[in-house]
């Protein structure tokens, strides 16, 4: 048995390379993301599939490869087709970020490779993101009570929130067929999956209508909440939108909340892509009121410009959240007995999880804050800068002034269909790639829209993107 324990020993000693070894990977990786940085700017930020992915589908094998070859596998199979989000040309959907020293902070995480869920298992770790989630309750506005939990996106924290209003208000099994919840036709889908993985479904969903600049109308959302009081059904859960995907649109939250209160109901605000806003002044003046939200669901890799796989829930008082996930194990009696706090597993869907705290804690103290609030401010006057030049020229169609930072548009032309218009004038830009936008449906019609959030994107990406519409609309006008 001996003998077979060294041999195995042998075997996987490659798992640890030397210190030699180490420099030379690290040297080369490096080398590899500093070449893309210095030819990022010459980079188109879309390329339409050709297939190259699928040189990815080589078996894995026993023996090992070339660290060159799959870095030169990367660059050619993953990084040349598709959208490129690192381009300051990604002005479709909400932009991720990327900044540079959150890579540094994934690898220090990953390599020193700390379990932040457990205070007992790493106190600084934990401490670390606990310090991030409470920088973003008093960003909200929030008391010393309230506390929450980073997350792999809004998509997690949007049902770690669901499912704390649905312990903490209370909702069973039995009562699921006669609880109502409110939301609008924007508000993110994920919320919809949210609500199939909490296991309310079967709840009473009510479209709330939206106002000319799609907002949720308050007096209709009152008007729905009364008839189904009056049917004998339960309304309780209330979710508004700091900041839709479709428009950018920020819901009169201090509105909502009024009735959120008066109707004892959980009022939760997805502010994935809008909350960080709360930085600037400009974004201060759309989003006052957060703070009256039971819950609250912040992406930083949208405003803080993180790299995807970076959300947050933020609850007004953490025991909500505490109660929610409550769990009990006998093998972690250790850490029970030392953790006089909660830990960010007990806040937590997820046990096992990485450092993700030092992807964001590392930027914001190398930087400061200040560089991120004049970025924020840049971006909604990006976006209200291509909406008011659009708006004044002949042939084009505008959506709501940015209250943030999306701006709808279209082109109607002379003669012929709109909506076929449209999508050949977005596939031109696709065919040129320099920049990416993308499309949305808005009461039935083909729309376009533009999202300026990137840390990269400046005037002259949006001004490119105009001169390129314009002239493509005039030649396919013709």
């Amino acid at each position: 048995m001996l003998e077979k324990i060294k041999r195995l020993e042998l075997d996987c000693a490659v798992l640890e390379p030397a210190p030699g070894e180490r420099r030379a990977c690290t040297a080369e990786t490096v080398d590899f993301a500093n070449s893309f940085l210095d030819r990022l700017p010459g980079m188109d930020t879309y390329e339409q599939d050709r297939g190259l992915s699928k040189l990815l589908d080589k078996p894995f094998a026993e023996k090992p490869s070339e660290l060159p070859e799959l870095l030169e596998l990367l660059d050619t199979a993953v990084l040349h087709e598709g959208i490129n989000p690192a381009s300051g040309g990604h002005l479709g959907y909400i932009p991720g970020g990327g900044i540079y020293p959150s890579a540094l902070g994934d690898y220090l995480a990953d390599v020193c490779n700390r379990y932040s869920g457990v205070a007992f298992a790493s106190p600084g770790a934990a401490r670390l993101e606990q310090s991030l989630v409470r920088w973003m309750t008093e960003l909200v506005g929030y008391p010393s009570e309230s506390g929450g939990d980073l997350t792999s996106g809004g998509s997690i924290a949007n049902l770690s929130a669901i499912i704390t209003a649905r312990e903490s208000m209370q909702v069973r099994a039995r009562d699921i067929e006669r609880s109502c919840i409110y939301l609008t036709e924007d508000a993110h889908h994920c919320i919809d999956k949210a609500l199939r993985a909490a296991g309310l479904a079967e709840c009473k969903k009510r479209v709330v209508a939206m106002d000319a600049s799609f907002r949720m109308d308050a007096r209709s959302l009152e008007n729905m909440i009364f008839a189904d009081l009056s049917m004998g059904l339960r309304p309780w859960l209330l979710i508004a939108s700091a900041g839709t995907t479709d428009t950018g649109a920020v819901d009169p939250i201090n509105a909502i909340a009024d009735i959120a209160e008066r109707h004892d109901m959980w009022l939760h605000i997805d502010a994935a892509y809008g909350g960080f806003f709360l930085l600037c002044e400009e974004g201060r003046q759309v989003l006052r009121g957060l703070h009256r939200a039971h819950s609250i669901v912040l992406d930083p890799h949208k405003g803080m410009f993180l790299p995807y796989g970076s959300g947050a829930v933020l609850v007004r008082d953490v025991n909500w959240l505490a109660r929610a996930q409550a769990y009990q194990a006998d093998y972690m009696q250790d850490a029970a007995a030392v953790d006089d706090d909660h830990s960010p597993a007990d806040l937590s869907l997820e046990l096992s999880r990485p450092f993700r705290g030092l992807r964001f804690w590392l930027p914001v103290r190398l930087f400061g804050l200040a560089p991120f609030r004049a970025a924020l401010a840049e971006k909604i006057w990006l976006a209200r800068y291509f909406h008011e030049q659009l708006a004044s020229t002949h042939g084009w169609e505008t959506g709501p002034y940015p209250e943030l930072s999306v701006a709808t548009f279209r082109y109607v032309p002379e003669r012929g269909d709109a909506d076929a218009f449209n999508r050949r004038l977005l596939d031109a830009v696709y065919k040129d790639g320099k920049v990416f936008i993308s499309s949305t449906l808005i009461d039935g019609e083909f729309v376009l829209r533009l999202a300026v959030l990137h840390f990269r994107s400046h005037l002259s990406s949006v001004d490119y993107l105009l001169e390129f519409l314009q002239r493509k609309a005039t030649e396919l006008d013709t």
